[in-house]
């Protein structure tokens, strides 16, 4: 039998996740297949997720968006990792950053030669031997240049971005709408299931307008108008790891040099963001209502600004977690209708982003095999799964006992995945990276080490390796990278001639 392809898709809300998804779209089946977006201003938009990971260039070249324009347009920064205060112990700090650690040595990675000197006193800090942890607090950036040596660090510079998520959303959805995207004003107030497969027939607006399509994708926020109201899809909910469960946002004055990354600062009872951008600094408070009130966590908030407010404190409540199934039957949920996952490791439009990817990948026709179907959620939920267990980790690996929340985070029990990679880095710094789970060995490594998680051994292997040779390239290897972070231009000059936004 031949596949007849699908004719049309509707995409249920507007935002990052609508339209990310209506751009990508537009991009990859206009005009063979109709792309039609509706959604209500009335309803409005989350809209805290400021900070990405380096994985959005990649989405955003797909569609052929230049980087300058780009940034200018988001009033954006860009964003070498993130600082984490108070994590592991009060007035400790440690920097994740998207870039290498030194470089491997033959098949030794470099955080064992690392770990080598360091159990015998000889090393500096993790930091020093990563270029994006030395430039950073020095307020250093700049992209790779094209004729960097190959050797150099400079060479392979991975960066992400701060932005105004509203205003990305402005920016696809332009994208799209220029290249055929439909989109229509308008609420949905009923949801028409057809016999007898009970998948979505039509969606019905409030001013009574009936829309029918072969495929319809959920970007209607926490609610899950169509995953959740219509299907009953049922949601996996992980707060008994996760116990935050509530956000406090504002905007705040910029007040002076925008540095090239994200601050996450542990708190009583959860955790503040501060995310650089051009125009304003965009600041939110994490924390569980069971050991912190509302009113609390905005005088938090409000008492660790570094500018004067620009707007009230917005609230929002959540439960970590997912949807059992992202895809069911003709319906796909993504962004904050498939699930969350609090924006510690600034994850949220990366997995939008990833979802849709995957949904492109899988793309079904007319029929919707289930087959696809099974896929598509068994390597979500995989995803899910992973990044939960990343998350996991900065609250469990902590000596904090200040509080009775930082004192449940340590004692908690947590997911045995999770206690395996613990303790495989413990015995001699090893970690195995599962399959194409997200974050990488270097991410893994930076956190533990970051948060006290300390080896006992190295790997056996350097044990084979002369302790001179050794020395020398950990040496070598933080000079080198000393070397280059001075050479960097100060972030604000290389915004200034490369992507500054008009006032």
């Amino acid at each position: 039998m031949n596949a007849e392809p699908l004719k049309s898709i509707v995409i249920v809300g507007g935002g990052t996740a609508g339209w990310m998804a209506a751009a990508a779209l537009a991009k990859a089946l206009l005009p063979s297949c109709a792309v039609r977006l509706i959604e209500s201003e009335e309803i409005g938009t989350v809209g805290v997720g400021e900070a990405t990971i380096p994985a959005l260039r990649i989405f955003n070249e797909t569609l052929g968006l230049p980087e300058a324009e780009f940034v200018r347009e988001v009033k954006g920064t860009f964003k070498l990792g993130i600082q984490f205060r108070n994590w592991g112990k009060l007035g400790d700090a440690y920097f994740h950053g998207f870039g290498h650690l030194g470089h491997d040595y033959g098949p030794n990675p470099f955080h064992q030669l690392w770990l080598h000197q360091m159990l015998a006193g000889k090393a500096g800090d993790l930091a020093d031997y990563s270029l994006h942890s030395v430039a950073a607090p020095q307020g250093r950036f700049m992209t790779s240049p094209s004729d960097a040596p190959l050797n150099s660090p400079l060479r392979d510079f991975p960066h992400a971005y701060h932005f105004d998520a509203g205003l990305y959303a402005r920016y696809l959805r332009r994208y799209a709408e220029q290249r055929g995207v439909k989109r229509t004003e308008g609420r949905v107030v009923d949801v028409q299931l057809r016999e007898p497969d009970g998948a979505i027939d039509a969606v019905v607006l409030a001013d009574g307008e009936r829309v029918s399509a072969d495929f319809f994708i959920d970007c209607s926020g926490f609610q899950g108008l169509l995953i959740e109201k219509a299907l009953h899809t049922g949601y996996v909910n992980w707060a008994h790891w996760l116990p935050c469960d509530s956000a406090i946002a504002v905007p705040c004055a910029k007040t002076g040099p925008a540095p090239p990354y994200t601050v996450a600062t542990a708190r009583t009872a959860g955790w503040q963001w501060r995310i650089p951008l051009q125009h304003r600094i965009g600041n939110g408070h994490v924390y569980c209502s069971s050991y912190m009130s509302k009113d609390e966590a905005i005088a938090t908030l409000l008492a660790n600004l570094d500018g004067k407010p620009l707007a009230e404190p917005r609230a929002l409540s959540f439960t970590t977690g997912h949807r059992r199934q992202f895809w069911n039957r003709n319906c796909l949920a993504i962004g904050l209708a498939s699930g969350f996952m609090e924006p510690l490791e600034s994850t949220s439009i990366y997995l939008i982003q990833s979802g849709i990817g995957r949904f492109l990948n899988l793309l079904p026709d007319r029929r919707v095999s289930q087959t696809l179907i099974d896929r598509y959620n068994s390597q979500a939920i995989f995803e899910f799964e992973r990044i939960r267990d990343f998350l996991i980790l900065h609250y469990h690996a902590t000596k904090r006992e200040d509080s009775p929340f930082w004192k449940a985070c340590a004692n908690m029990s947590i997911p045995d995945s999770l206690s395996e990679n613990i303790a495989l880095f413990k015995d001699s710094g090893r970690f195995f990276r599962n399959a194409e789970e997200m974050f990488a060995v270097t991410s893994w490594v930076q956190v533990m080490i970051g948060q006290g998680v300390l080896p006992t051994a190295c790997h056996s292997a350097l044990y084979t390796l002369p302790d001179a040779e050794i020395a020398n390239v950990v040496q070598v290897t933080r000079q080198v990278i000393a070397n280059c972070a001075a050479a960097m231009p100060l972030h604000e000059q290389f915004i200034d001639r490369y992507c500054r936004a008009p006032l």
